[in-house]
């Protein structure tokens, strides 16, 4: 499933990575791109991951919140 998020917080390239890189670690992530223009992620995941883990990894990652 492939499905993008708004995403407040991202001011950087390294904000940019955090996102991306706290969505990958969700077991069932394949795939997460952030855009700092957008501030959106785009995120291609399949089961176990969930929408509640995908949020909780962003929210945890700094200060960034992701919204569904």
């Amino acid at each position: 499933m492939k499905q993008t998020f708004s995403v407040s917080g991202m001011k950087c390239v390294h904000c940019k990575a955090n996102v991306e890189n706290a969505i990958k670690s969700v077991n069932g992530v394949t795939a997460a791109e952030a855009s700092l223009e957008a501030a959106n992620v785009v995120v291609d995941f399949e089961a176990p991951a969930t929408v509640e883990a995908i949020r909780d990894a962003v929210n945890g990652a700094g200060r960034y919140e992701l919204t569904l």
